[in-house]
């Protein structure tokens, strides 16, 4: 049986890096005949503090129609791609609570047993591309999620020169995503899909998370 594959991006973005990877991986799961929920975290900035910034403030006028993730997002998905930009080589605050928000129906197994993966930008060329993705798989080992990375599987892979995840540098923000990127986000989409339409398939019909 071919088992429909859902797939939820989740994502925070500030000036829209984030934001335009997300959208190219959502195209590409449907694509790979996904279903998608493209969604963005609640944004915690003060409106003065995002009018004080263009870049910021048009992203925020850009993605407006994007739904607001919810919980109920991640318990529809058989797969999850979280995206965020670094934060001193962390997530930022904004998916983070987001995150935080899961204790409920991560303590009754409802985030168990799906295909996680993740995806960043960094303004600089060493700030925190590979910590920022390590730091999402370190929650998606507590969620007890499958890791599903690109790996060096695909010579697109080479180019971005990121095995954890699809990593993008903007250059303090004056390079946007270009087709290196996007090509990485290609890869790390279709290889989330063909491993969430196993899992899936594998998956018993009646097969119900088991409350922790």
């Amino acid at each position: 049986m071919n088992r429909s594959v859902k797939v939820a991006i989740v994502y925070y973005s500030a000036t829209g890096h984030i934001a335009h990877i997300a959208q190219e991986m959502a195209g590409a799961a449907e694509k790979a005949g996904a279903e998608v929920r493209l969604r963005q975290v609640a944004e915690l900035a003060s409106p003065s503090v995002i009018a004080g910034n263009p870049a910021w403030a048009a992203n925020v006028a850009a993605t407006a129609e994007i739904p607001v993730a919810t919980v109920e997002d991640l318990i529809w998905a058989d797969a999850v791609i979280l995206g965020s930009p670094t934060r001193f080589g962390n997530i930022s605050s904004q998916l983070k609570q987001f995150l935080d928000t899961l204790g409920a129906v991560w303590q009754q197994g409802l985030l168990a047993d799906k295909v996680y993966s993740g995806f960043t930008s960094t303004g600089t060329l060493h700030g925190g591309h590979e910590s920022t993705l390590l730091a999402l798989t370190t929650t998606f080992h507590h969620f007890g999620g499958i890791v599903v990375a690109p790996g060096y599987t695909h010579p697109a892979k080479f180019a971005d020169g990121n095995p954890y995840g699809t990593s993008h540098h903007d250059a303090g923000g004056t390079a946007p995503v270009d087709e290196v990127t996007r090509a990485a986000a290609r890869v790390q989409v279709n290889r989330v899909v063909r491993f969430a339409r196993a899992v899936s398939m594998a998956r018993p019909d009646d097969a119900a998370p088991v409350a922790a």
